[in-house]
């Protein structure tokens, strides 16, 4: 891009500098043709090298060969008997269309591509039990025995031979609960061991390992995905071919029919000029551009122009659940005492859970924050590993935890019609209640949902690795069309890759986005046909994989950014109307003989500056 901007720099310099010898110096029009030339090609010879490998690979009918052409015609013009020479429009017109490319490219970005961050769920050691050395993953045979300690991670996949834990699987599934494993459990590479120490029987080599298959996955995904053409690519498909030939036969008809033939080659000459897209080519990237910046104001980052022109025509839109349409921490929702109240309850499943790690603690210790100052003693603290803790507060002897803790201590329990994590408490053996805690709902989903279906997109699923029942509440409570629940990452790029082909098969194939955030979603924003990533709090590998980054994790931002690429799109076509009809106009006027180079001029800079101006409306949020 900086070698770009050199170009275009260099390029303006030396016209200055051609137009100041043209008038300074009494040249023939050979002599000035030489002297533009120079910065026409400095500026023109990439335009010109893809428009002549266009016409040999059968692909003619592009942006590039129109501006070739238009400009050689141009340069020809002034050769013609009683002509006066282009060579400056020659040279301006090939100079904005780098000028449009420059903003285009500008506006395109270079992060889809890079994976760097997926490292961050690649373990870097296994250790073996045999020896207790540390290896690379790659070493490590199936049927080996390693060694986890808490705060590692799982380097392969395996079966649990002794010890207990809990698994922290956010990397793979999004979810923060963790989950435990005790001995014959099948443990996934790319976990984190939180607590105890376990052996492992590897059963998988490095090579097909969950996290191996991950990064395999983000790789692969971007060489599937279909890319959108940009809006100026499209249409100088369809623009090109007409005035090309439009032009010849303005030049040969009339010559048949007894025409002279430097007349009707010069008005064929003053067409093309005339018809050369020089406000499309720099109105419609400025007006994308602009429509790019206006987002950002609203913290909603688009990687390309393309992406806006996907994300106007979406019909739709995936959800990963936690940390896009939920907020991904842990919280009480409910509190059912028997023979205590709910303070009573609150207060000692904090004080239990004082020294815990566990998100559970954590958001047990959250809903009572008098916890740590109230002087409350608390002793003889023991983890059950898989089923809680149990301490005593004061004189009491409390056990909080699941029901196989409640069973083991002979507390009688009972059941929640709540859907969450379920934790009971039990006092002296007797049973005190239950807590209900769960992820909590972000404000907005339920109007981004709402908002979705009201901007006609059609189908709004939700992909989540949480258990069916959880799913099931949060996509009843948000209005969502589908859900599919206790999903792995390559689990939700099949049911991408179900949804793109029912879709792109039907008669109105209507782009698919998928919003999520977590490394376990990466793979999916990949391949997706748009990829929308939380900026906020979402993993790099989301953001880098993603096409489109809301920087505040709000759902509502994805009705903001299909309403701004709508916009964009419709200021871009009132563009394209505004200069396809003036120069149509004074194209007619051309083939006729009456145009004037002033009107020519009009019709090519004035169009440019009106057209620019209606573009830069696209920035207003």
């Amino acid at each position: 891009m900086r070698s770009q901007l050199r170009l275009i720099i260099i390029t303006a310099v030396l016209l200055i500098a051609a137009v100041i010898i043209e008038r300074q110096l009494a040249l023939s029009t050979w002599q000035l043709l030489l002297v533009y030339l120079i910065p026409y090609l400095v500026i023109g010879h990439d335009t010109l090298h893809e428009a002549w490998e266009g016409l040999t690979e059968g692909d003619a009918f592009n942006e590039h060969f129109l501006m070739s052409i238009a400009t050689i015609g141009a340069l020809c013009i002034g050769f013609l008997p009683g002509a006066e020479t282009q060579f400056p429009e020659a040279v301006f017109v090939m100079l904005f269309f780098q000028v449009g490319e420059l903003f285009e490219g500008y506006a395109e970005g270079k992060s889809r591509d890079s994976i760097a961050h997926l490292m961050e769920i690649k373990p870097d050691y296994a250790t073996l039990a045999d020896g207790d050395r540390r290896v690379a993953p790659e070493e490590v045979r199936v049927g080996d025995v390693i060694v986890i300690r808490p705060g590692e991670k799982v380097p392969l996949d395996g079966v649990v031979v002794s010890g207990t834990s809990a698994l922290n699987t956010v990397a793979l599934t999004g979810e923060s609960l963790p989950r435990d494993v005790v001995e014959a459990d099948e443990v996934i590479s790319g976990c984190v061991n939180l607590s105890g120490v376990l052996q492992v029987r590897v059963t998988k080599p490095f090579g097909e390992s969950t996290v191996s298959k991950i990064i395999k996955l983000v790789e692969h995904a971007g060489e599937h995905k279909s890319q959108s053409e940009t809006f100026i690519t499209r249409f100088a498909r369809i623009y090109t071919p007409i005035v090309v030939f439009a032009a010849v036969a303005l030049a040969v008809v009339p010559t048949l029919l007894g025409g002279a033939f430097s007349t009707w080659l010069y008005r064929a000459l003053m067409f093309l000029v005339v018809s050369c897209p020089c406000a499309l080519v720099i109105s419609v990237p400025l007006t994308f551009f602009g429509g790019i910046g206006g987002a950002s104001r609203r913290g909603i980052l688009i990687k390309g122009a393309n992406y806006i022109d996907v994300l106007s025509k979406v019909g739709t839109v995936v959800f990963d659940k936690t940390g896009t349409l939920t907020h991904g921490q842990f919280a009480v929702t409910a509190v059912h005492p028997e023979a205590i109240d709910e303070h009573q309850l609150l207060h000692l499943a904090a004080h239990v859970e004082h020294f815990s790690t566990h998100p559970i603690g954590a958001a047990l210790r959250d809903a009572f924050p008098d916890e740590a100052t109230d002087g409350c003693k608390l002793s003889d603290v023991r983890e059950v590993a898989g089923q809680g803790i149990i301490a005593r507060v004061e004189d009491r002897v409390v056990a909080v935890g699941n029901t196989k803790l409640m069973d083991a201590v002979g507390a009688k329990w009972h059941d929640c019609h709540h859907t969450g994590t379920i934790i009971h408490v039990a006092i002296d053996g007797n049973y005190a209640g239950h807590i209900v805690i769960n992820d909590q709902i972000k404000a907005d989903s339920a109007e981004a949902i709402a908002e979705l279906h009201r901007l006609g997109v059609s189908r709004t699923v939700m992909l989540t690795g949480d258990r069916r029942e959880v799913a099931e509440q949060v996509a009843k409570t948000l209005g969502l069309s589908e859900y599919h629940a206790e999903l792995m990452p390559a689990d939700k790029v099949a049911h991408i890759e179900q949804l793109l082909a029912t879709t792109h098969h039907s008669s109105s194939a209507a782009p698919i986005a998928f919003v999520g955030d977590g490394i376990n979603d990466a793979p999916v924003l990949a391949r997706a046909d748009i990829g929308i990533a939380m900026g906020g709090l979402g993993s790099d590998a989301a953001i880098e994989a993603a096409d489109v980054v809301l920087m505040d994790d709000k759902p509502s931002k994805i009705t903001t950014a299909i309403r701004l690429a709508r916009r964009t799109i419709a200021i871009a076509r009132q563009n394209v109307g505004l200069a396809i009809g003036i120069k149509l106009a004074v194209l007619i006027l051309a083939a006729f003989g009456v145009a004037t180079m002033w009107m020519a001029v009009f019709a090519d800079v004035g169009v440019t500056v009106l057209a620019v101006l209606n573009a830069m409306r696209a920035l207003r949020v």
